[in-house]
């Protein structure tokens, strides 16, 4: 398989991520997950997994890009979170946990396409 191939996949597992992931935020009472993880753990593992599959499937964003679009979509689902009918609770804490995954993972990101570009060499 070629790699624009795997870049559509990636693309669109990115995008049912996003859909997952607000529906999840979103909900007044979302179903509870396997393992019971923390609030702040999934938070981290919804925005490290969103992180890693817009870095690998958009390759010509450039990854501040990346930073500053998953700040604002974190910083988005606090603020939709203060809608009363939700019954939900926006978090300084969860915008920090999401912004922190975020870095983390471009970090990894960064190495990943060094890796892939000069494979492609």
């Amino acid at each position: 398989m070629n790699f624009g191939k795997w870049q559509t996949m990636l693309r669109l597992a990115f995008w049912l991520a996003l859909a997952v992931t607000l529906v999840m935020a979103l909900l007044p009472n979302p179903p509870a997950m396997p393992g019971r993880p923390t609030d702040k753990g999934q938070h981290i593992a919804a925005f490290a997994t969103l992180t890693f599959l817009a870095a690998l499937g958009f390759p010509r964003l450039r990854l501040r890009v990346i930073f500053v679009w998953m700040a604002a979509l974190g910083l988005a689902i606090e603020v939709l979170q203060m809608i009363p009918i939700l019954h939900r609770d926006a978090q300084a804490a969860d915008w920090l946990a999401d912004c922190a995954a975020v870095a983390a993972t471009l970090l990894l990101c960064n190495a990943l396409r060094w890796l892939l570009r000069r494979r492609q060499d």
